[in-house]
Order: C-alpha cells, then sequence, then structure tokens
C-alpha cells in the first residue's frame, strides 16, 4: 500500500502567483492569506540564482517594522529549506532624505547569497532614494504605504532594465491609489497582471487545512466552517474590505450620467422589434415573413451605409419572455474607435427568429471579426449556433459570471472614460447603463434591478450588458480579417438574413 501523498508546500494561488512571468503584477487580497510567505520563497530563489540564470537583489518594503522582520525570517526560512547558502540575517540603516531634504536613517534587514553576489533587502519604510536601485521590488500592504503615487512611479523605474514589482495589498478605500491601480490595470490603462485572492478563495483551495497541518491537529469540514465564521465574526462590518477584497465606500451607480451621454450621439438610431404573445406559436413561413419585412425595412438601410473598411463586432445579452434580447454591433475605424451605427432590441421575440436578426446583422457587417454571445440559460442556443455559422474562434460564448464582470466591465467603462466609443442617445440606453452597481466591489446590474422604458416595458441593463460583451469581442478578436469589399457580405440588397 503507497504511503498517502503529502500536501503541496504552496497552495494552489500561492503557486499561480510565483509562477506568473510578468514584470509587473500585483495582488489583492483577504488578510492573512499567506502571499507574502510564498513572495519570499520567490525571492530566495531570485536572489540566490547567479545573473546569468535571473538573478537579481531584492528589495522588500513593508508597512511597519513587524511585518518587515516576519518577511526577513520567512526568507531565512526558505534559504534553509532550498539548501541555499546565505549569511545571517544583518541589521543595517540607509541613509536617506527626510521630507525637509534631512538627513534620516531607515532601518534595513539584509541576507546576501556570496555566491550569487546578490541580497535580499527589508525596509521598514519606503526610502526616497529608491530609483538609483535595481532589481526586484516586492511592497507589501502597498494601500497603507505613506505615499503609495511616489512608490509606484520609484517602482517603474526598476522595469527599464529588466528588474520586476509586486505590490500586495489589502484594499484602504476605494479612492485609494491601490484600487486606483488595480482597476486602471483591469481596464487594460495600465500594464500588468492582477491575483484577486479572497479570504474565502484561500479558505477552499486549502488555507486551513494548512493551519491544521502546522498545529498538528486533524481537520474536518465542521470546524473549517467554524473557524471561518469566527474569523468573519471577528472583523464583522470591515469583513467586504479586510477579507473578500471589496475596497470600502464601493457602492453607487458605476456609469455616471454625464459619461454616458458623452459618448452618446443622436444620429444613431435604436431599433425596437417587439411581437405579439402567441406568435411563436403561427407558422414558421409566417413568422420567418414577418421578421423578414421588418429587417429588410428597418435594418438593411443601416448596413448599406456602412463603410467598406472597417472591422466589425457584435456583442449580444439575451433575454425571451421577461427582459429584451439586445444585439449591440460595433465598427471600427482607422483610429480604432468603435462606433455602435444601430442597436436592436427585440422584446418577446422567439428563439428562431432572434437567430434569424442575428445572423442577418452579422451576415451583413463589413468584415465581421469576432462577436460575444450571453450564453446563459436559454442563450446558450444561440451562442452554439451563432458559433456553428461563423467558427467557434470569432464567436465568444460567455458565461456571465462575477469575475467576468470584475475583469470586463473596468475595460468597457474605460472605453467611455477614454472617447473610444460612441452609442445611441437613447433613454433605455442610459437607463440601462445606470443601471450598472457597484455590488460589494463588483460592477454588474443588480439580480432584482428592473426599470421601464419609454413603452412602458420592462428592462435590466440589457443593452449596457450587450454593450460590454460587444467591447470584449472587440479586444478578443481571434485574427485580424483583411478588408474587403462585398465578399461574405454580399450586396445588402440581397440579403436575407437566415440561411
Amino acid at each position: 500500500m503507497s504511503a498517502p501523498r503529502l500536501p503541496d508546500v504552496l497552495l494552489p494561488y500561492q503557486q499561480r502567483w510565483i509562477a506568473d512571468p510578468s514584470p509587473f503584477k500585483v495582488a489583492e487580497k483577504g488578510r492573512r492569506t499567506g502571499l507574502t510567505w510564498a513572495e519570499a520563497a520567490d525571492d530566495v530563489l531570485i536572489a540566490a540564482a547567479d545573473k546569468a540564470a535571473g538573478g537579481q537583489n531584492v528589495y522588500y518594503i513593508g508597512q511597519d517594522k513587524d511585518m518587515t522582520e516576519e518577511y526577513i525570517d520567512a526568507c531565512a526560512m526558505w534559504a534553509r529549506e532550498f539548501n541555499q547558502v546565505a549569511g545571517q540575517v544583518e541589521q543595517g540603516l540607509w541613509d536617506d532624505v527626510d521630507e525637509e531634504g534631512g538627513s534620516k536613517n531607515i532601518l534595513t534587514y539584509t541576507i546576501r547569497f556570496p555566491k550569487a553576489r546578490h541580497r535580499i533587502t527589508a525596509l521598514a519604510s519606503r526610502p526616497k532614494k529608491l530609483r538609483g536601485r535595481q532589481g526586484v521590488l516586492v511592497g507589501d500592504e502597498a494601500a497603507f504605504q505613506e505615499d503609495l503615487d511616489g512608490l509606484i512611479k520609484a517602482a517603474m523605474a526598476f522595469l527599464i532594465w529588466g528588474g520586476k514589482v509586486r505590490l500586495i495589498s489589502t484594499h484602504f478605500g476605494v479612492d485609494n491609489a491601490f484600487n486606483t491601480l488595480c482597476q486602471d490595470i483591469r481596464a487594460g490603462k495600465q500594464p500588468g497582471s492582477i491575483h484577486r485572492i479572497t479570504f474565502a478563495d484561500a479558505v477552499a483551495q486549502g488555507l486551513y487545512k494548512r493551519v491544521c497541518l502546522r498545529m498538528g491537529k486533524p481537520w474536518t469540514q465542521a470546524e473549517e466552517d467554524a473557524w471561518a465564521a469566527d474569523i468573519y465574526a471577528f472583523y464583522r462590518d470591515n469583513a467586504d474590505e479586510e477579507l473578500d477584497c471589496i475596497p470600502s465606500a464601493s457602492s453607487g451607480a458605476y456609469f455616471s450620467r454625464a459619461l454616458v451621454e458623452s459618448r452618446m450621439s443622436a444620429d444613431l438610431p435604436v431599433l425596437r422589434l417587439k411581437l405579439p404573445d402567441g406568435f411563436e406559436l403561427r407558422p414558421e413561413a409566417e413568422r420567418m415573413a414577418t421578421v423578414g419585412d421588418w429587417l429588410r425595412e428597418h435594418v438593411r438601410p443601416l448596413l448599406q451605409a456602412l463603410p467598406e473598411t472597417g472591422r466589425s463586432y457584435y456583442g449580444m445579452d439575451f433575454g425571451r419572455s421577461g427582459d429584451l434580447s439586445v444585439i449591440v454591433p460595433l465598427i471600427e475605424d482607422q483610429h480604432l474607435h468603435k462606433r455602435a451605427p444601430f442597436i436592436v432590441e427585440m422584446r418577446n421575440v422567439p428563439f428562431k427568429q432572434q437567430e434569424q436578426v442575428l445572423y442577418y446583422v452579422a451576415d451583413g457587417l463589413p468584415n465581421f471579426a469576432a462577436g460575444a454571445n450571453d450564453v446563459r440559460g436559454n442563450g446558450q442556443y444561440l451562442g452554439e449556433v451563432a458559433a456553428q455559422k461563423y467558427g467557434a474562434a470569432r464567436i465568444h460564448r460567455v458565461m456571465l459570471s462575477q469575475q467576468w464582470y470584475i475583469d470586463q466591465m473596468p475595460r468597457y467603462k474605460a472605453a467611455y472614460e477614454d472617447g473610444n466609443i460612441t452609442v445611441p442617445m437613447d433613454d433605455g440606453v442610459l437607463t440601462d447603463h445606470r443601471a450598472v452597481q457597484m455590488i460589494k466591489g463588483v460592477p454588474k446590474v443588480p439580480d432584482g434591478a428592473k426599470a421601464k422604458d419609454a413603452d412602458g416595458g420592462q428592462r435590466h441593463g440589457d443593452s449596457a450588458i450587450a454593450g460590454a460583451l460587444a467591447w470584449f469581442a472587440t479586444q478578443n478578436a481571434a485574427a485580424p480579417i483583411e478588408f474587403m469589399s462585398g465578399g461574405p457580405r454580399t450586396d445588402a440588397a440581397d440579403l436575407q438574413g437566415f440561411m
């Protein structure tokens, strides 16, 4: 009988952090998830390696003396475990400048690796003269640094000559520079990678089992549940920020009215197809003909007017009986600006006719590069047939989730902030975007949120979600599409849209 398998030294989220080779990476995390401990392991391997193998000096900046000592002790432990020859921890002082330009001393802890001629230096506060250093910079509890903006600016200099930067922190308010940095990375405004590690994530990936292993006690699910509940009870009202990576005061409308209206144009229409109850039971030929007539009357002239030289994309949010189905096409010009030439809203439209409308729009778009379909629930059908028709590489079937909203909504909002998108000026479209809320740090439409449009119909942020999906498609086209005249688009006069 084989011996029981010993657990990995590092938990999955710690492994992913170390395995990420990004020159600039950021971790927003819950308290006591052990990420600094894992970072110390990576730092020892970096400092112990020779230059040809990527070895460098490491500079760690902690929030206070206790945190700095804890980190350097972890480095010393890893050096022993890795059997790396290292000197004893040395205490020293860095001569630096204070706010008035005078001299001040900063306490440092250093471990030297004589074979590689590198060292790890841990400091209890950020020195002003950081710009003259080179290597790997680790900023721990970055949100609590006295001058995080200054630290980030200085850190960027490390990247010029092949250095690396790691910023690790719990959150400290929605307006803190650390939260702004996280949002900028997600929006694509700041290069870098981001890791989100909540306390619940850490527990699910074995944190309490590791606690039990360290304490020499058996693990049970009941005790893990009770332990986690006690931790959350201890933090009480601060648990969202301290444990679940949700910066405080992060609530309210995600898109301001002024922002959305500034990117709207009265020249762009919203086309609304509303069918009567029982329409889905009419003969197929009648249904096809009715919707075909509507498409030729309302959609074809807009497709005919589109320029031939521009890539195109779409996003589709699916609804059937209550919510709308919305298709947002986007046309990209030579300046990479995206414009929605029109938006199609469908209310009470049968599945087969939604397929008919989608094909008509996509077939008529010039140089169609990518689409993204909401495939929750019955939306899976349209996502599947669209992928079959246009290819799985061009059609993204998106299962909207909390993580997708966290990753993609900031990018969509950034398109508005940067003036890279134009949409129709329409009260319903505005209402949908204003429906997006920050819910415990996640920009999404609340599940129970309902609004009425000008015709009294129910809305649930549908065009905002379709717009975000369309923007996602623009950022995830599988391959460049050659500009063409006619081609698969065919002559607009012959568009039937459903084959």
